[in-house]
């Protein structure tokens, strides 16, 4: 539901004079989903929605389309000639000084950068200053709802349940035939998840031994035998509309002890996993405010001390919602600065890692703070240690 009340206090309590949302052909997504676009609904030319601080939004739209923005409150102007919309966005414009929109600093965060240059100048050249809409975005697309975050504990059952089944099925393999393959695991994690009503929008990571050390590997088949490392990152979530995913990793070894260099290899990662879960928890408990970049700092802090700060070659985590990479703040100050917060409602991963080229190891949990602040680890217990999996 689109709270026009909501969204004008969040403006307020940020000190702007409004957020101008603006969509050429689904380029911008976030918009879209603020607006509630209905899925596969693609207009063909340039539609803005001005909401103010206070007052009445305000619409700009084409006239072979002006009834895109028809589902929302406001006045509406509608355009012809470019001349047109370039003066229905002085109108929207003139006489402000602060406005929101999708659009980050030197790209710094391009999540967030959904507006395109040009646009951003004719915009500027009104006299308003434009500042990234990256935590009003989070407010009202990255935050969960209670029926929301119940689908996700109840994806969360059955994606911690894929392990139990994936591990049973290598021990089975290789006890009954002496190997199995990467392809083999992912097609029964795959059958998993169909089971029990849940979808995907690509198929698990398998990973055995150096394959393991590729962050993004693409499942192959390469067999899996005794001896071997594995590692398995599935993500998931019910096939319903609003659904959100459960997104978790964990690692086993083919064999019934675990030997020490991937066993003290884990301690690390796990020791880096625990310390973004602390930081997070404890800045909540104080009432105190925290930004993405901060959790990266405080994983990868542990991992540097240990030695192996090269090898840790990813972000700690991202945001998780409607898509397993979802639109709001990830625990990220490698790969971008993440200054956004992160707000109660939202949910995240935590996944350090460390890349070698013999193996990779991760350990991925989900972190989901609630609307009263509680922070809550998702998904079954905490990976305490390397599985020996022919121990099952």
């Amino acid at each position: 539901m689109f709270d026009l009340n909501a969204i004008q206090s969040a403006i307020r309590a940020l000190n702007l004079d409004g957020w101008l949302l603006y969509d050429f052909r689904g380029s911008n997504i976030l918009a879209r989903r603020i607006l509630q676009f209905a899925d596969g609904a693609m207009g063909s030319r340039r539609c803005m929605y001005f909401i103010p601080a206070s007052g009445t939004p305000r619409k700009l739209v084409h006239r072979i389309e002006s009834g895109a923005l028809d589902h929302l409150p406001g006045d509406k102007t509608v355009y012809l000639k470019w001349q047109e919309f370039e003066a229905g966005v002085a109108s929207l414009t003139t006489g402000l000084k602060s406005i929101a929109m999708e659009y980050s600093p030197r790209n710094a965060n391009p999540y967030i950068s959904r507006v395109d240059a040009g646009t951003i100048e004719l915009v500027r050249s009104n006299g308003a200053e434009i500042y990234p809409s990256g935590d009003l975005v989070q407010m009202f697309e990255a935050v969960w709802d209670e029926e929301q975050w119940a689908m996700h504990q109840a994806a969360g059952v059955h994606t911690d349940s894929a392990y139990a089944a994936a591990w049973k099925f290598i021990a089975d393999q290789v006890h009954q035939y002496g190997e199995t393959t990467e392809a083999a695991v992912r097609d029964v994690i795959m059958d998993h998840f169909a089971k029990h009503g849940l979808t995907t929008y690509h198929p698990p990571i398998v990973g055995v031994n150096a394959n393991s050390g590729d962050p993004h590997y693409e499942t192959g088949t390469a067999p899996i035998r005794k001896g071997d490392f594995v590692l398995v990152d599935l993500w998931a979530k019910l096939d319903k509309p609003r659904a959100v995913y459960s997104d978790l990793t964990r690692v086993g070894f083919v064999g019934e002890t675990v030997p020490e260099k991937y066993e003290s290899i884990f301690q690390i990662v796990a020791a880096a996993r625990d310390a973004a879960i602390k930081l997070v928890t404890d800045r909540f408990a104080a009432k105190q405010p925290l930004q993405g970049y901060e959790v990266d700092d405080a994983c990868r802090a542990v991992i540097e001390k240990a030695g192996y700060g090269q090898y840790f070659v990813h972000r700690t985590g991202h945001s998780i919602g409607q898509e397993v990479h979802g639109n709001g703040a990830n625990m990220d100050n490698l790969e971008t600065h993440e200054t956004r917060r992160v707000l109660p409602g939202a949910c995240f991963s935590v996944e350090p890692g460390i890349y070698q080229a013999e193996f990779g190891v991760r350990s991925e949990v989900d972190v989901y703070v609630d609307l009263q602040g509680k922070v809550h680890v998702t998904a079954g217990e905490l990976q305490r240690q390397v599985v020996p999996i022919l121990k099952q």
